[in-house]
């Protein structure tokens, strides 16, 4: 059969592949449409494989809350350059990945390998990837995923305007959804900034603790005072080591004199608590 313009273009509008490679599709597939399709699904796993082991150090970070504001979902995508990253087929995909992630039953914590198993397009999400790598050209990682959902309260979410660096919290409150969302957008900046690794200090691994201990312990600012007082000196570093890296522990960003724990209940109420914060950065 005859391969037509109208033909290439159809092929072109259902997979978004380049003309040139519509052409050759069905070239090879003798005008039959689903065998050119296959033929291009084909081609695209070749060029995965082909790129997967090329370095990934541009991208981009999406969200997507839901309606209600009760859950929301983060993803982040790693790429070769900037210029695919702000392709309308990269955004598109960033799109299709933060609502997939939101409408999902995530296991809790970060899920990056159970998110690529999940239904897309009559596959999953690896072979929907493996698709618009063969699209583009480059090697596409999907390299964090996480879903945050509430009882009792609200998630919000900041992006940075440059799109590499996004940040997800959910806090438990009783004041409506339209009352927390300005503390959220506001804790959401504050994570994003500061990047904190854990919550609280029960959160920060005993290893971690120790060696901040002996580091100090070590120290020639604490060896030079009496050894009656170096573990009080020890133990008051520990809590401004705290207040560094655990996200309730640190002074709020927006006014210093507090807590980013104290915050949360100056502006939802006593009762209200941070329920889980996420942040991503390429």
């Amino acid at each position: 059969m005859a391969v037509s313009a109208s033909m290439v273009r159809e092929l072109r509008d259902k997979t978004g592949a380049a003309m040139m490679d519509c052409k050759k599709a069905l070239d090879a597939a003798g005008g039959d449409m689903d065998a050119a399709l296959d033929h291009l699904r084909k081609q695209g796993l070749k060029t995965a494989a082909k790129k997967a082991g090329r370095e990934t150090s541009e991208g981009r970070v999406s969200a997507s809350i839901s309606d209600d504001g009760t859950a929301g979902a983060m993803v982040a995508v790693r790429c070769e350059t900037d210029f695919v990253a702000n392709t309308e087929d990269f955004q598109s995909m960033m799109a299709r990945y933060a609502a997939a992630a939101l409408a999902a039953d995530l296991p809790a914590g970060e899920s990056a390998e159970a998110f690529t198993a999940l239904p897309m397009g009559g596959s999953d999400v690896s072979e929907d990837l493996k698709q618009v790598v063969g699209r583009l050209g480059e090697n596409i990682q999907i390299s964090r995923v996480v879903r945050l959902a509430v009882d009792g309260g609200f998630v919000g979410v900041y992006i940075h305007h440059n799109f590499k660096v996004g940040a997800m919290a959910a806090v438990t409150t009783t004041k409506s959804k339209d009352e927390a969302q300005g503390l959220l957008g506001r804790l959401c900046q504050h994570i994003a900034f500061t990047k904190p690794a854990y919550r609280v200090p029960a959160d920060v691994p005993e290893d971690v603790q120790q060696r901040e201990r002996e580091v100090h312990l070590e120290s020639d600012d604490v060896k030079s005072k009496p050894e009656n007082i170096q573990g009080k000196i020890v133990e008051g570093k520990m809590k401004a080591f705290f207040k560094d890296v655990c996200l309730e522990e640190q002074a709020w960003i927006f006014d210093n004199g507090m807590s980013v724990a104290k915050a949360i209940q100056s502006e939802l109420g006593p009762d209200a608590a941070l329920a889980g914060y996420a942040v991503f950065e390429i």
